[in-house]
């Protein structure tokens, strides 16, 4: 058997017994390798680990019977979860909202077996014949770092296209977001209409074809070289801009709403506290008594709004040196609309977390990216005085989010170590305005 065969077989017996006991003993025998050997196959052609995706699986599905109305506590017992904290936890960290906001946002929920989420290039061919396009482009795997496979849910088709499958929920406020920032002039990824003029096929597995924008992500060169400032002004200015178009079409999204302050101190906040001690990071404690006490004090003044979410360099795509437009919108949820510029910062800083004295250059570039986002939609006072906090409140997201996965075990490190450093940041980054 081909090596996504097999996966393909122990996927489907997952999907037979998300109830019970499954170990990763069994996976391997029943296809007959080693356990070393299942294990990393598996996460080579899913990409996440094996019992990642059990866990996955057992949340989408435990979510379609709270859906029917059973009781969240009785469903998440049922389905493994010791607790019902250890089940909200990890829905949380899933699908970015309580079981219950899920529900008032979307009202229902339909489990697909991921199975149908691995396609052969057969099948793919099979489904673009539901739009007027060449048939004979070429199918590939996106690819981003490293030539690290982006998805197993997204194919580049041509030059031109993309073909991609994704829970309808998601797909129904993707499109939603992406047609509200084309009608206020944006570039946006609009759905290519189906021969019969829907946005995306009427069958299970809700695949839409979305044409390419134009432009590519800024080369990391740029981001961090002589020029990073001049850069960093229009990674602020674009997202500003990004910013009122999503503000003008809030009221249609309806999005979920995050509350960054009691995301931060009821979840993250406890897990960095946690591993500070754990690691020996030597974070002071007047570090988190300053943080709850002070960006308490500032939260509820802070302006908020309908936001990317997932600004990162890679999702900002650049045209003869001038942002073209955003990609990615999966994220997308209100929240406070400093978050977005700050994320820009981080992320360009995550990148060459491995450059020497990268880290000098930080603080010039998140100002320019604040300056820039200023200079077309103002700040408050109180989001200047907010902007230490709300980058600390990014990398303690980010430190738990990352240590509660196992394959982001190395991402957790540096992000811990990017805390570190944003820590001993502090009067830089409130001298910037």
């Amino acid at each position: 058997m081909q090596n996504a065969d097999v996966i393909k077989s122990g996927i489907a017996y997952i999907e037979q017994n998300l109830k019970t006991d499954i170990t990763p003993e069994e996976l391997a025998q029943a296809a007959g390798y080693s356990v070393w050997h299942y294990q990393h196959l598996f996460a080579k052609v899913t990409g996440v680990s094996l019992a990642a995706y059990i866990t996955r699986r057992r949340l989408d599905r435990a979510l379609e019977e709270i859906c029917a109305k059973r009781k969240a506590v009785d469903v998440s017992l049922e389905y493994g979860f010791d607790t019902y904290v250890g089940f909200y936890k990890a829905f949380l960290r899933m699908y970015g909202c309580s079981p219950k906001k899920y529900l008032s946002l979307y009202g229902a929920h339909r489990s697909v077996s991921e199975v149908s989420n691995m396609f052969t290039e057969k099948e793919l061919r099979n489904i673009l014949t539901n739009w007027d396009i060449p048939q004979d482009m070429a199918i590939n795997d996106v690819k981003i770092v490293d030539d690290t496979k982006a998805a197993d849910n997204v194919w580049q088709i041509g030059k031109d296209y993309f073909l991609k499958t994704e829970d309808r929920a998601a797909l129904l406020r993707n499109i939603r977001v992406a047609k509200a920032i084309a009608e206020y002039g944006l570039e946006s990824a609009v759905p290519v209409p189906t021969k019969k003029g829907d946005d995306f096929t009427d069958d299970a597995n809700n695949f839409v074809l979305l044409r390419r924008l134009k432009g590519e992500p800024l080369p990391k060169a740029d981001r961090f070289g002589d020029r990073c400032e001049e850069f960093g002004h229009k990674y602020g200015q674009s997202i500003a801009r990004l910013h009122k178009a999503l503000a003008a079409v809030e009221s249609d999204i309806k999005p979920y709403e995050q509350n960054l302050f009691a995301h931060v101190t009821e979840w993250a906040l406890p897990e960095v506290q946690k591993q500070n001690i754990q690691w020996n990071m030597g974070i002071p404690e007047s570090f988190f008594e300053n943080y709850i006490k002070n960006f308490g004090a500032l939260f509820e003044k802070l302006p908020k709004q309908l936001i990317h979410r997932d600004p990162n360099p890679c999702n900002i795509l650049f045209e003869v040196e001038e942002v073209s437009g955003f990609i990615d919108f999966d994220l997308s949820e209100r929240n406070v609309r400093l978050w977005d510029p700050c994320y820009c910062a981080t992320g360009i800083l995550s990148e060459q977390r491995n450059v020497e004295n990268a880290y000098d250059k930080f603080p010039e570039i998140l100002k320019s990216v604040l300056h820039g986002y200023d200079s077309v939609n103002p700040l408050t006072a109180e989001e200047k005085q907010a902007v230490y906090y709300v980058i600390c409140s990014i990398q303690m997201i980010c430190v738990a989010y990352f240590e509660g996965i196992n394959e982001y075990k190395d991402l957790a490190k540096i992000n811990r170590e990017m805390l570190l450093y944003i820590i001993g940041q502090e009067d830089n980054i409130n001298k910037i305005f």
